[in-house]
This record gives structure tokens, C-alpha cells and sequence, in this order.
């Protein structure tokens, strides 16, 4: 049996066990729908359903540490594709899916103190918009088309010239907001779960500050946290159950056949976040797996868990 086939087959097998009607978000048992979508707002009452559109974004690192991670993207996006294209929720429907892809940076100027020596920097980024390459006339792909598993693995060589200042938690932000209002405009679909993929090697570094100055070994005014994140998704969505979220990011200071990745604090707060009251919308994993299958592998499950309790 080829590597390919024996991923497939676990990838399939964890799906399956995933996609059954599991009680989520607090729920005691058969029947029991009430979520709570917040450690401080009221439960939101209402029948859980299986969800039959599914909107899912990648925010993947595009920094100059990040070759090996997107070429292995490349392999296993083909397989994601298609256990997708493949799946049927408890109900024997498929779910009509779509997949947009941006990358963490954004556009900045900002200037490094070295003692006496100040050196101006700018960096261009995505600023949250999906990326259209590899011949694509769509800012996403859909389920419908019929060189999906091609095209994704095509779309997920982001590159590696993108801004240094990682900000994974704002840029997903940024393509569900302020680019919904011009490059990914008409993207989120009312009555789909929107799933959320962040792939980085670094710690997350939002912040919507510009033209502020650092330390060679500092870091940027964070200001955009794990907090304003899962409001935010709370908030679009309307509650909790109607998103998911995946973060393949360094577990501690690790390393692997990728290389370095630092320990991913601020990622590993907003799954913890996600998770409070006893919720399974979000999944973290070790980008030092050497393989991202793994992460992948979780963050399917995750999400067909979420696709089963759903509530609009």
C-alpha cells in the first residue's frame, strides 16, 4: 500500500468518526441543543443540524522561513480536496464547500532602532485577500470544480517574500472583514460553518498600528489578540457554533525537517478561547511534525464534528 493510500484511508477513518451528531458546546446529551456561544453571553438555544455548506480559509505563512512547510502544503492539499469533495454529512449530503487562501502579512512601515541607527522598513502584504494564481478567474474555489484538488495544491505555494511580521489572528480577520467589502467580496455564505486554518512557524504578532519603531530582537505593538478574535467570529457568524478554527504552529520552541518554529502562545490562546465552556470548534497542532498531514488531519476532523451540530 503507497504512503498516499494509508493517509487517505486514516484521513477518511478519522472523518468518519468525526461526522456523527456528537454533543458539543456543553450539550448533556440526545437532545439537549443549548450552546453557549461565550464564557459571558447566554446560551443560545435552538435544534443543532447538520451543515450542508462549509466556507474555509487558509492563512498561511509567507515569510522567508516557510519553503519546505508550503511544498508540503502542495502534497497533501490534493488529498484534503478530495476527502472533501467526497464527504457526506449524517444526513447523505454533500457538502458544498469553498476554499479561499490568503497569507499572514500585511502592509507596514515601521522602523528598527539599532543604539544609535534607525533603519526605516516596509513590507508588503496580502492585507487578507485571497489569492487568485495559478490561472484561477476566482478569488476561491468550489467544490464544483473539477480541478479543485490541482488547483489548491497549486494555490498553497504562497511563496516566501511576504512580510516577517507574522500576523495570522488579524489577516484572517482582514479577508472575513475588510476585504469582504472588495477582493473576497460575497465569500461567506449566511448558512455555511466558516472554518479557519492558520499555518505559521512563528508566534502571531497582530497589530493594526503603522509606522511604529522596534528593537532588532523586539517585536511589534500587538493589539489585536485572541479575544478580539473569537468576538469577532462570534460576532459575524452570530454564535459559536456556526464557525471552527485549526492552528498548525511551533508547540514550544521546536524543530524539525521544516526548521525552526517558535512557540506559538497567542494561537494557542485563541484555541482555548474557542474551546471555553467546554466547546470543540477549535484544534491546535505541532507544525514540527516534519509533516502536515497531521495538522490536517485534525483540522478536518475538527470542522466535520462542528459541520454536525450546527445551529442557524
Amino acid at each position: 500500500m503507497t504512503t498516499t493510500t494509508t493517509l487517505s484511508l486514516a484521513l477518511l477513518s478519522i472523518l468518519t468518526a468525526a461526522c456523527g451528531p456528537d454533543m458539543r458546546d456543553g450539550a448533556t446529551g440526545p437532545g439537549d441543543d443549548t450552546v453557549n456561544p461565550t464564557p459571558d453571553a447566554g446560551p443560545v438555544v435552538g435544534t443543532a443540524s447538520q451543515c450542508e455548506k462549509m466556507d474555509i480559509v487558509f492563512v498561511v505563512d509567507d515569510s522567508g522561513s516557510m519553503a519546505e512547510e508550503q511544498s508540503n502544503l502542495a502534497t497533501n492539499f490534493p488529498m484534503f480536496a478530495t476527502l472533501l469533495q467526497n464527504y457526506t454529512n449524517a444526513d447523505g449530503k454533500k457538502v458544498d464547500f469553498r476554499i479561499g487562501i490568503t497569507t499572514t502579512g500585511r502592509t507596514i512601515d515601521y522602523t528598527i532602532s539599532l543604539g544609535g541607527t534607525s533603519i526605516p522598513s516596509h513590507e508588503d502584504g496580502d492585507n487578507g485577500a485571497f489569492r487568485n494564481n495559478c490561472g484561477g478567474a476566482s478569488r476561491w474555489l468550489d467544490s464544483s470544480d473539477p480541478s479543485m484538488a490541482s488547483s489548491l495544491g497549486c494555490r498553497a505555494n504562497v511563496g516566501t517574500n511576504g512580510p516577517g511580521i507574522e500576523m495570522p489572528l488579524l489577516m484572517a480577520k482582514y479577508a472575513l472583514s475588510e476585504r469582504a467589502a472588495d477582493t473576497n467580496a460575497g465569500f461567506v455564505r449566511p448558512d455555511a460553518l466558516l472554518a479557519i486554518v492558520m499555518i505559521t512557524d512563528e508566534n502571531d504578532s497582530s497589530t493594526t498600528q503603522n509606522n511604529f519603531t522596534m528593537s532588532a530582537t523586539g517585536s511589534s505593538p500587538t493589539n489585536f489578540n485572541a479575544a478580539d478574535e473569537v468576538a469577532f467570529l462570534d460576532t459575524l457568524k452570530g454564535n459559536r457554533t456556526r464557525w471552527a478554527a485549526a492552528a498548525i504552529a511551533g508547540d514550544g520552541d521546536c524543530t524539525s525537517s521544516f526548521g525552526d518554529a517558535v512557540d506559538a502562545t497567542r494561537l494557542k490562546e485563541f484555541v482555548m478561547l474557542a474551546n471555553a465552556n467546554g466547546t470543540t470548534q477549535a484544534t491546535f497542532s505541532s507544525i514540527c511534525e516534519g509533516n502536515l498531514t497531521t495538522g490536517l488531519m485534525q483540522a478536518l476532523a475538527t470542522f466535520q464534528t462542528a459541520c454536525g451540530g450546527v445551529i442557524f
